[in-house]
C-alpha cells in the first residue's frame, strides 16, 4: 500500500481489492485472497471483527444449524466445539480464523461513499480519514447491516422502554414484566423463550405467516436432512415430508396462532430467503400459554397496545424483533448492480459478481454456507486478474489524478 497526502484528502492506493466489512463475509474473502497471494485492505466501521455477533446479539444465541454447515473456507470449527456452537464459541472461531490468516482490518473506518471512476477504471472509497482507491471493490457488509425499525401508529407515545433485538441481551432485565415482542422469526421466538426462562411474561406478535420446524428430526439436523433429500427428490416433496414429520412432532401450530405459509419451508427459503424458525423449546411454551401469540398490532398506546382482533393490553416494555436490512444504498453511489433495497440485482448463484470490478459477498440469503461459496469464487476471480495487473506501472498515476479531488 502506498499513501500520499494532498491538501484536503489523504489518498491510499490499495495493491489489491478494497473489502468493506470485517464480518464473516469479509474475513472469508480476505482468507481466500491471502491463500492466493493477493493483498487487500479491509475497512470496518466498528472497533472489532464480526461486530454484529459481538455487539448486537443476545446472550443465549447459538448457531441454528450444525457447525459443519457454517464453516468458512480453509478452516473448520474445532473438533471439541458442540454441534451447535454458542455465540461466544462462534466469536472465538472467527478470532482464530482472523489470526490464522493474519487478517488485520482497518478499524473505525466508516465508509461514507464509494463510486467507480470510469475514466481511470478504479473504485474510490471515502471514509472519514482517507480516500482508498483500487480496481476492485468487495461489498461485504451483508444483509444484516442495520436494524429495521418499523413505523407503528402511536409508538412514540409508549411510556416504557422500546428495544430492538440488536441491543437486547437477556431476559433478566425483564423479570416479572409483561413484554410485547413484535416479530415471530427466529429472534422473536428465541427472545420470547428467553423471557419465559427469566420469569417474564411475553406476548409475541405473529402478524405474518411463518414455518416452525424442529431443529432436529430423529436425532439428525432438520437442515441437514433437507439438504440431503434435495440431492435426490424435488423440493416440493422434501417440503411435504418435512411438514408431515413436523406435524407429528410439534402438532398443528395454526391452533396456537402461528400460521404457516402456503409455500413449503425449503421452497420459500430458496425463493424469498425467508428462513423457517427452528424450534428449541418455543412451541412447548406457546402450547402451555407461557408465550402468548397475538395478531398484528393496530396501535401502540401510552401503556400498551391495541391489536387487530380488538384486544387491548398493557405492557411494561416493547421489544422489536423486526430484523435487519442492507445499508449498501446509503454509501455505494450510482451503482446498477444493487437494488434500492441493497441486494444484488443478479439472482443467486451469480449475484457475487457485479460490473467494473465490483463484488458482493454475504447477500445470498443462504447464511454462512452461501458466504463461503461466494468468497471462494470472488477470490479466484480477483486472483486471476491480479496476475495480469500486479506489475503494471500505472498505480501512481491514479494517486496523482485523485490527489486534488
Amino acid at each position: 500500500m502506498e499513501c500520499c497526502k494532498g491538501e484536503e484528502v489523504k489518498c491510499v492506493w490499495v495493491h489489491g481489492p478494497i473489502i468493506v466489512g470485517a464480518g464473516p463475509s469479509g474475513l472469508a474473502v480476505a482468507a481466500c485472497l491471502s491463500h492466493s497471494g493477493v493483498p487487500y485492505v479491509i475497512l470496518e466501521r466498528s472497533d472489532c471483527i464480526t461486530s454484529l455477533w459481538q455487539k448486537r446479539t443476545y446472550d443465549r444465541l447459538k448457531l441454528h444449524i450444525p457447525k459443519h454447515f457454517c464453516e468458512l473456507p480453509l478452516m473448520g470449527f474445532p473438533d471439541d466445539f458442540p454441534k451447535y456452537p454458542s455465540k461466544h464459541q462462534f466469536i472465538s472461531y472467527m478470532e482464530s480464523y482472523a489470526s490464522r490468516f493474519s487478517i488485520r482490518p482497518r478499524f473505525n473506518q466508516s465508509v461514507h461513499t464509494a463510486h467507480f471512476d470510469p475514466t481511470s477504471q478504479i473504485w474510490v472509497v471515502r471514509t472519514q480519514d482517507f480516500q482508498y482507491i483500487s480496481p476492485w471493490l468487495v461489498v461485504a457488509t451483508g444483509e444484516n447491516a442495520e436494524p429495521v425499525i418499523p413505523s407503528i401508529l402511536g409508538i412514540d407515545k409508549f411510556h416504557g422502554p422500546i428495544t430492538h433485538t440488536s441491543v437486547y441481551k437477556s431476559g433478566s432485565d425483564y423479570k416479572n414484566q409483561r413484554v410485547l415482542v413484535i416479530g415471530c422469526g427466529n429472534s422473536g421466538m428465541e427472545i420470547s423463550l428467553d423471557l419465559c426462562r427469566h420469569n417474564a411474561n411475553p406476548y409475541m406478535v405473529a402478524r405474518n405467516t411463518v414455518h416452525v420446524l424442529p431443529r432436529e428430526m430423529f436425532g439428525f439436523s432438520t437442515f441437514g436432512i433437507a439438504m440431503g433429500l434435495l440431492k435426490w427428490i424435488p423440493v416440493k416433496l422434501v417440503d411435504k415430508l418435512l411438514l408431515l414429520v413436523t406435524r407429528f412432532m410439534l402438532g398443528d401450530t395454526n391452533r396456537y396462532g402461528v400460521r404457516r405459509p402456503k409455500t413449503g419451508p425449503i421452497e420459500l427459503k430458496l425463493v424469498t430467503g425467508k428462513t423457517p424458525v427452528l424450534d428449541v423449546g418455543q412451541v412447548a411454551q406457546i402450547r402451555s400459554g407461557n408465550i402468548k401469540v397475538m395478531e398484528g398490532v393496530k396501535e401502540i398506546t401510552r401503556n400498551g397496545a391495541k391489536f387487530m382482533d380488538g384486544q387491548e393490553k398493557e405492557f411494561s416494555a416493547i421489544i422489536l424483533a423486526t430484523g435487519y436490512k442492507s445499508n449498501v444504498p446509503t454509501w455505494l453511489k450510482s451503482c446498477e448492480s444493487f437494488t434500492k433495497d441493497g441486494m444484488p440485482k443478479t439472482p443467486f448463484p451469480m449475484g457475487w459478481k457485479g460490473e467494473n470490478g465490483l463484488y458482493a459477498v454475504g447477500f445470498t440469503k443462504r447464511g454462512l454456507l452461501g458466504t463461503a461459496s461466494d468468497a471462494v469464487k470472488i477470490a479466484k476471480d480477483i486472483a486471476d486478474q491480479w496476475t495480469t495487473v500486479k506489475d503494471k506501472p500505472y498505480r501512481n498515476s491514479h494517486i496523482i489524478l485523485l490527489k486534488s479531488t
